[in-house]
């Protein structure tokens, strides 16, 4: 079963920073892409990020696009995302996914984490 635990959320002022993480297991981290979103209530998910197996090619949505940074260890089955110059738009629910998904309208299975809730507010 494939079980994904996201962390690292909070309440954070407007330019400040965090640092998700999402723990895996369930399936072979390594050698999967691996895919951030987001939901805000009342809206779709929305892609965020999605990075290769070994880390060496990073997607971004434009809107985070040299805010967010994208980044995961295999040896220790986990996937980060930085959230840096926050802004109150960024405010929802993050959640990691399996796989390079939900980008422009492809297929967006439902998390089957908890999510990690970030609120960007003065």
């Amino acid at each position: 079963e494939v079980q994904l635990m996201e962390s690292g959320g909070g309440l954070v002022e407007p330019g400040g920073s965090l640092r998700l993480s999402c723990v895996a297991s369930g399936f072979t981290f390594r050698t999967n892409y691996m895919t951030w979103v987001r939901k805000v209530q009342g809206k779709e998910l929305e892609w965020v990020a999605s990075i290769s197996n070994s880390g060496e090619h990073v997607f971004y949505e434009d809107s985070v696009k040299g805010r967010f940074t994208a980044s995961r260890e295999n040896a220790k089955n986990t996937l980060y995302l930085q959230l840096n110059s926050l802004k109150p738009e960024d405010t929802a629910m993050y959640y990691c996914l399996q796989g390079f998904v939900c980008r422009d309208g492809s297929w967006c299975p439902t998390p089957p984490g908890q999510g990690t809730r970030v609120i960007v507010s003065s």
